[in-house]
C-alpha cells in the first residue's frame, strides 16, 4: 500500500491524517504547541521543518532508547509514516483534492465530573526565579471520592514547569493555618499522597477498568506549582479535572518514587551519574514511569536489578528533555512481586556542551529551582484497594 502511494503523487490529503492522529494534541490554535497544523495553509509553510523534523524523530515527542516493555502512548511515528511525509515533501508538498474542514481538534481525554479551578491567579514575573507557589483548593470532600481520570489544565502553559496535585488527608499538620484558595509560597516535602503530576508533555492519567486513585473523606486538594518565567509577564490559573469512578474499584492506585538529594555535579562535568534504589515490601502492578531532572538531566533510567545481578531496563529515556517531560505508560499493567529491587539511574551534563545548562561554571546540587538539579524516578503502581501507602510498605 505505502509502496502504491509513493508511485503516484503524494498529496496532503494522504499525510493529513498522520497530523490529525499524531499531531493536534498539541498543533491547535490553543494549544502548547508554537503553531497550529490544522489547516493546509498553516502547515505549508512548516513542510520542510515537518519532514526534518519527523526524519531525525526529533517529532513527535518520544524519548525512548531503550525498553523492555510497550508503552500504551508510544507517540512514534512508524517507518511508514515517515516515508509518506518525507515523500510528500520532496514532491513539492502539493495540497491537492481540498479536504474542506480543518482538521479534527483531539477530543477531551475524558468528561469530568468537577473542574476545581484556583480563585485567584498567581502573577508570574516576566523575569527571575519563583518560589514553590501552593494553593488549598476550595473543595473538601465529606466523602470517600474514587478519581479513574486526572486532567491538569494550566491556563498558561507557556510558564508551567510543573503542577503537583496533593491529597491532603483530614488532620494533616501540612500546610496547617494557611488561607484557603490564596496563593503563598512555602519551601519543604511532604508525603502528602499526589494525586497527580504535570509537566510540559504529560498526558492526563486514565486509569485501567477497574483502578481509580483515591481522595478519603474530609481530605482536601493542594496544588504545588513551579513557574518558570519567560519574558513576558503573565497569570496563570490552574485548573484541575477530576472523574468520578461510579464504584469502588477493584484496585487502588498509588504514586510512588525513587529519588535522592545526595548528589553533587561538579562544574563542567559531562556523564555524571547518579543512582537510588529501592525494595518493593509487597506485590503490585506497575502502571507508568515517570523521570524528573532540571536543565542538566541527559539521560534516565528505570531497572530492575535480580538478585543475581540480572538487570532488565524496563525503561531508558535518552535524551531527557527538561522542557518535554513525559509519562511512560505501559500498555499492560507489569507485575512486580514483593522483593522487586527497583533502580534508577539518571546521568548530568553540566558542561558547555549542554545548551540549556544555566552555568556550566556551578557546582550543582539538589534544589527546587531550575538552576538546581534533581532525581526523581516517580511511578505509578496499582494495589488492593483498602490499601494505602502506610499499608503498602508494611513488610
Amino acid at each position: 500500500m505505502l509502496l502504491a502511494a509513493l508511485a503516484a503523487l503524494v498529496t496532503y490529503n494522504d499525510i493529513a491524517p498522520i497530523l490529525e492522529q499524531r499531531c493536534l494534541g498539541c498543533h491547535t490554535e490553543s494549544g502548547i504547541a508554537p503553531m497550529p497544523l490544522r489547516t493546509y495553509a498553516q502547515v505549508r509553510p512548516w513542510a520542510k521543518a515537518i519532514r526534518e523534523a519527523v526524519v531525525k524523530r526529533a517529532m513527535p515527542p518520544w524519548f525512548v532508547a531503550s525498553t523492555s516493555v510497550k508503552f500504551a502512548n508510544d507517540a512514534s511515528l512508524s517507518a511508514n509514516e515517515i516515508a509518506l511525509i518525507d515523500e510528500w515533501v520532496k514532491q513539492g508538498a502539493v495540497e491537492g483534492p481540498r479536504r474542506g474542514q480543518p482538521l479534527a481538534q483531539a477530543p477531551p481525554s475524558h468528561a469530568a465530573d468537577l473542574v476545581l479551578t484556583m480563585p485567584q491567579p498567581v502573577a508570574v514575573p516576566a523575569k527571575g526565579e519563583m518560589p514553590y507557589q501552593f494553593v488549598i483548593l476550595p473543595q473538601s470532600f465529606p466523602h470517600d471520592r474514587w478519581v479513574d481520570a486526572i486532567e491538569v489544565r494550566p491556563a498558561s502553559r507557556g510558564v508551567v514547569h510543573h503542577v503537583v496535585v496533593y491529597v491532603r488527608e483530614k488532620g494533616s499538620p501540612w500546610l496547617a493555618g494557611k488561607a484557603v484558595g490564596k496563593p503563598f509560597a512555602m519551601p519543604g516535602a511532604t508525603k502528602s499522597d499526589i494525586l497527580a503530576v504535570y509537566a510540559p508533555g504529560q498526558p492526563p492519567s486514565i486509569f485501567p477498568a477497574g483502578m481509580a486513585k483515591k481522595i478519603p473523606a474530609g481530605a482536601d486538594i493542594v496544588l504545588q506549582l513551579h513557574y518558570t518565567p519567560n519574558g513576558r509577564p503573565t497569570q496563570d490559573r490552574t485548573a484541575v479535572a477530576l472523574r468520578f469512578s461510579t464504584r469502588v474499584p477493584e484496585r487502588r492506585v498509588l504514586t510512588l518514587q525513587i529519588d535522592t538529594t545526595n548528589f553533587l555535579i561538579p562544574a563542567g562535568e559531562s556523564g555524571v551519574r547518579v543512582s537510588a534504589a529501592g525494595t518493593l515490601p509487597n506485590d503490585t502492578l506497575l502502571l507508568s514511569l515517570f523521570p524528573h531532572m532540571h536543565l542538566r538531566g541527559a539521560a534516565f533510567e528505570y531497572a530492575i536489578v535480580e538478585p543475581g545481578g540480572r538487570i532488565e531496563t524496563l525503561l531508558l529515556v535518552k535524551p531527557y528533555q527538561f522542557h518535554w517531560q513525559l509519562s511512560y505508560q505501559l500498555a499492560e499493567p507489569r507485575l512486580l512481586k514483593k522483593g522487586t529491587r527497583l533502580r534508577c539511574t539518571a546521568w548530568y551534563d553540566n558542561s558547555l556542551n549542554n545548551a540549556r545548562n544555566p552555568d556550566p561554571t556551578a557546582d550543582v546540587r539538589y534544589g527546587e529551582a531550575s538552576s538546581d538539579e534533581m532525581m526523581v524516578g516517580f511511578f505509578d503502581v496499582a494495589v488492593p484497594a483498602d490499601t494505602d501507602k502506610s499499608t503498602f510498605f508494611l513488610r
